[in-house]
């Protein structure tokens, strides 16, 4: 039987970047790996994300419906107050109609019944004529 003692991995020394210089081009930086090769290159610096814009907690869409609902039921209690008004306004004239007819059937009522009995006017008076050969003889 055989046993492995795993052996340890030595630490990483790596040389410090130096530092960029102000305004310009920046210095070139050194860097020294484990195994002893050199990369050299330009510091380079992290991309700065975008903002992001602040949204609000409800979309403009929702509340744009929200405002046509209240909307909405303003219009349609001023609907039923429409139909209110003239569901009246046709009683109303329903009732004008009805008086006017009672009223004008009373006074054609007393004019007939009241004919027989009435003294003036133009009274006219015929007598028994005769007719002969297209003649009017009285």
């Amino acid at each position: 039987m055989e046993i492995h003692h795993p052996t340890p991995i030595p630490p990483a020394h790596t040389a410090p970047l130096m530092p960029v210089q102000p305004g310009g081009i920046p210095a070139v930086a050194s860097v020294v790996l484990p195994d002893g090769r050199v990369v050299t290159g330009y510091a380079v610096t992290p991309v700065q994300p975008e903002p992001v814009t602040h949204k609000p907690p409800v979309s403009r869409a929702a509340v744009n419906i929200a405002l046509g609902g209240v909307g909405f039921a303003a219009v349609c209690g001023g609907l039923f107050l429409l139909t209110a008004f003239i569901t009246a306004l046709t009683a109303l004239i329903t009732q004008l109609v009805i008086l006017a007819a009672v009223i004008f059937g009373g006074w054609v009522a007393v004019q007939v019944f009241s004919a027989s009995g009435h003294k003036g006017g133009t009274t006219v008076h015929i007598r028994k004529a005769v007719i002969k050969r297209n003649h009017f003889h009285t």
